[in-house]
């Protein structure tokens, strides 16, 4: 079901049960990649006299996270003919001859009081030399923060870009029960590759949205824990929450602005749905449209000059850009009869939502300065897209015949990775915020 569908329902009926009554199960995988892609090898780091186990492999981590980007054309561990841990123990002419462009190989050694020591070298085997070089000490626990680490280092040395691997995602989870009454809600915390999830609130009744602060230490969201929709922010180190909007109706999709200081938020407190801003100093509520159509979901430009939202004013669900103070409307979307749930990357410079196309729903990328639409996911039944804090990925909760998924794609194209599954076998994930 896609998004906008779903603010009907929270329109029409306001019944929690609804909403989330297509939930299905967890399956993500790799779709696919991308042709030109900077071919790579990351040989299995070597342990110098401490075995770490297996839950933590730090060159699968950083391969994982270098594919999803869509950037990297990985070398299978199968197809390496050595696995060098230093650079002087590299044949550079070996690697040449596998077509590689980069290696990247390294060690962990004991560092003493239950530490660990974590070196790593990324190498240009076309000049055959050493591009970057670290070395981290850090316990067992957080050996996966020291592998995306690396991987950011490594995704800036190549393509010039911040890598995103060491932030987090937000996301709701749904432990099932054969009694639908039994049925939890939890808002999750986790790094961006869905391991080390943090759950910040449980409740018995359904959580929606959850929408990022721009400092990152706040978490909006919609919860139905009074038995109908209102809006709370939530401090994620102390857990202190604050209920934001809890008017007559529908209060939803909660977006920050860049400042911080506001949030545009979805109001039917007068009848029909519209946009509303909600200082947080004041508590003072303005309206931003008023139209009899449903205006919802809406997004921030980066610099706050601008809010892009779906409305089906014009007869179906589209995408429309308006003046921070809503002024100048204007249609954004034309391309097929379904836009909707938009997510503006951080230059502002691309719009990502869900896109229909015969029948079924998918994940596109419209360039704002070209015009032009990509779909990057296989659909049939895509939804929520999150842009990373780099804009380099979209995350977002994929539909199909085996159940939901959260998937990660590259807005250069079809590269769909998965979040390593970590929540139980009856517990289904969605609404990812990145």
């Amino acid at each position: 079901m896609a998004n906008f569908a779903r603010a009907w329902i929270l329109l029409i009926f306001l019944v929690p049960a609804a909403v989330l009554a297509e939930e299905q199960d967890i399956v993500i995988d790799i779709v696919g990649g991308i042709e030109g892609a900077t071919p790579i090898a990351v040989v299995p780091f070597a342990y110098d006299g401490q075995d770490i186990g297996d839950e933590v492999q730090i060159a699968q981590i950083i391969s994982t996270n270098l594919a999803r980007s869509g950037r990297f054309d990985l070398l299978p561990e199968q197809d390496m003919v050595a696995e060098p841990s230093r650079l002087e123990q590299v044949q550079f002419a070996t690697w040449r001859a596998l077509g590689m462009d980069y290696l990247v190989l390294g060690n962990i050694r004991s560092a003493g009081d239950e530490r660990v020591e974590v070196r790593f070298e990324l190498l240009d085997v076309f000049r055959g030399q050493r591009s970057e070089g670290r070395r981290f000490q850090a316990s067992q626990a957080n050996l996966r923060l020291v592998a995306h680490t690396i991987s950011d280092l490594i995704y800036e040395n190549i393509t010039g870009i911040e890598g995103a691997y060491n932030t987090r995602i937000a996301y709701v989870a749904v432990d099932d029960a054969e009694n639908r009454e039994e049925r939890k809600y939890r808002l999750v915390v986790a790094d961006s590759d869905g391991h080390g999830g943090q759950t910040i609130l449980s409740s018995d009744e359904p959580l929606l949205s959850p929408a990022w602060s721009p400092n990152r230490d706040r978490i909006a969201y919609v919860s139905f824990e009074g038995r109908r929709s209102e809006i709370f922010v939530q401090d994620i180190a102390t857990g202190e929450r604050e209920r934001l909007a809890s008017f007559r109706g529908i209060n939803s999709a909660p977006s920050w602005s860049p400042d911080g200081e506001r949030i545009a938020v979805t109001l039917s407190r007068d009848g029909a749905a519209n946009i509303y801003l909600i200082e947080l100093g004041s508590g003072e509520v303005t309206a931003l449209t008023d139209h009899w159509a449903i205006d919802t979901e809406a997004a921030w430009s980066p610099d706050g000059e601008s809010l892009y939202f779906t409305s089906d004013r014009g007869g179906r669900p589209q995408i429309y850009r308006m003046d921070s103070d809503g002024g100048n409307i204007e249609r954004v979307t034309f391309e097929g009869n379904y836009n909707a749930r938009p997510s503006i990357s951080p230059d502002g410079e691309k719009l990502a939502m869900v896109h229909q196309r015969d029948g079924d729903f998918y994940i596109a990328i419209k360039d704002l300065e070209s015009e032009t639409l990509q779909v990057v996911s296989d659909g049939p039944a895509d939804e929520s897209p999150s842009f990373a804090p780099n804009g380099e990925m979209v995350i977002f909760t994929a539909g199909g015949r085996e159940g939901t998924k959260l998937s990660t794609a590259s807005t250069l194209g079809q590269a769909v990775i998965p979040l390593t599954p970590t929540e139980r076998d009856n517990t289904r994930v969605r609404e990812p915020a990145w």
